[in-house]
């Protein structure tokens, strides 16, 4: 039973619209930090700071979304209306508004059709660069002997190059940087292979590519920083990626387009016997030449019936003959002397490459690694002693000379209301309001009486 005389309320909590929209704020970014939602973009507005605003919504709902720029920036495809994805960030709580937001920070494309979109709008926009003009193509080296190649080192792709390579152009030098072609990271791995062979100043040419697969598998050379590394390259660069039927912006951007990486093979280098047959061809071609010139030359000579010229006619064209037969003797030898020393050189390096054992460089290689590590830690340690070793006297002198230790002491600092400092009795006349800071927190006071000329007690 109530007493009568008696008021039991409960204590009441009083929240600021500031303070209750925080404490939305800590757990909605709590509970929702790093989540994906899958919806349909529409309302985007780009503004000029470089953020980007737009609503996700589905059948039954809808959120406002926030791409800030720095991530604005690295998105797979630019946002559009009506297209469907799946957003990554985090629930915040927009304050002037009292509004909760998705903070975008990835988008990835739902469906073939995204996908297609992010390629159509990165084509576009580097057409518009110029990577694509047929004027800043450079032709392929006629007779490389040096081939640098970026793909994956267990595709088949690699051994079908290698294969026609060596098939083509025995004794050709061959550099492979191993790189991933398909997932998350790869694409980096790709960019650093072509800047290491390219800045090398090794290969005449690189080939870039992978063998065949599906729209996702092949958008590692879709993406914006390998066809900026491959129109960056110092060296033609040729793009091998997938089928024929396949087409990537690597094959818009690089110098030369293969349908299959076995093209790409056949594209960079000449058959060695469609070189000699070319030769043969050429020297039946002078050959006839000749013959049809002398033959002409006889006609006219004997027509006009002087045997002198006749005479010296024949020493010329033995003289020319002969010079010819030097001539293709000096070819053949210097083919015969070429192919043998290519031939003399891929089998040293068939016997260097078999007498090393890369296992035990590795092993030595790892051993001065992991004492250099053992090194590096005891210098950091060392170093980070000594540093504060030197810190600790600064240290304690800054704490003697910092105002706020004497305001520990008990002593306090007195101001005016225009925030001057008082020094002395006649600045603070009856009446003034003075800021005491302690130190502790502040004291608001007012002057109700001034002794002039007394001197403060001995402490």
């Amino acid at each position: 039973m109530e007493q009568p005389g008696f008021d039991f309320e409960p204590e009441r909590r009083i929240l600021s619209v500031a303070e209750l929209t925080a404490a939305i704020r800590g757990l909605l970014e709590s509970e929702f930090s790093g989540v994906w939602v899958a919806g349909e973009i529409s309302g985007v507005k780009r503004a000029a700071s470089g953020h980007i605003y737009f609503t996700l919504k589905d059948e039954d709902a809808q959120i406002q979304c926030a791409c800030w720029r720095g991530s604005a920036r690295v998105l797979r495809f630019q946002p559009q209306d009506g297209v469907a994805v799946l957003a990554r960030g985090r629930i915040d709580v927009y304050p002037p508004r009292g509004q909760y937001q998705l903070i975008v920070e990835a988008l990835e494309p739902q469906g073939l059709g995204a996908l297609q979109l992010a390629f159509e709008q990165l084509k576009k926009k580097l057409a518009a660069a110029g990577l694509f003009d047929p004027e800043r193509k450079r032709p392929l080296p006629r007779y490389p002997s040096r081939i640098g190649i970026v793909t994956s080192a267990t595709g088949a792709a690699i051994r079908d190059m290698v294969h026609v390579l060596t098939r083509r152009s025995p004794g050709i030098q061959i550099r492979l940087y191993p790189a991933r072609v398909q997932g998350e990271g790869s694409a980096g791995e790709v960019v650093e292979g072509i800047e290491y062979l390219g800045d090398s100043g090794w290969p005449e040419l690189l080939i870039v590519g992978r063998g065949g697969g599906s729209l996702e598998d092949l958008w590692t050379f879709n993406e914006e920083t390998v066809a900026l590394a491959i129109a960056a390259c110092p060296v033609p660069v040729i793009s091998a990626v997938g089928h024929e039927t396949d087409f990537t912006i690597a094959d818009f951007v690089a110098d030369q387009r293969a349908p299959t990486p076995s093209a790409a093979a056949e594209l960079a280098v000449p058959e060695r016997r469609e070189l000699l047959e070319g030769l043969d061809a050429a020297r039946r071609k002078m050959e006839q030449s000749l013959r049809y010139t002398l033959a002409n030359a006889r006609t006219q000579l004997h027509e006009r019936g002087t045997d002198r010229a006749v005479s010296v006619l024949r020493r010329r064209i033995g003289q020319s003959q002969q010079r010819v037969d030097e001539a293709d003797y000096g070819l053949r030898d210097r083919i015969r002397d070429a192919l043998g020393s290519r031939r003399r050189l891929l089998q040293d390096r068939e016997m260097r490459l078999r007498q090393q054992d890369l296992r035990l460089r590795l092993a030595d290689v790892r051993r001065r690694l992991e004492q250099l590590e053992r090194t590096l830690a005891e210098g950091m340690k060392l170093r980070l002693l000594s540093a504060k070793s030197r810190a600790a006297p600064l240290t304690g002198q800054l704490n003697l000379l910092s105002p706020l230790a004497v305001l520990e002491r008990g002593y306090a600092i007195v101001r005016d209301g225009a925030g001057k400092v008082i020094k002395t009795a006649q600045q603070a006349p009856v009446g003034t309001i003075l800021e005491v800071t302690l130190h502790e927190g502040e004291l608001i006071a007012k002057v109700t009486h001034v002794a002039v000329g007394t001197a403060p007690p001995a402490t």
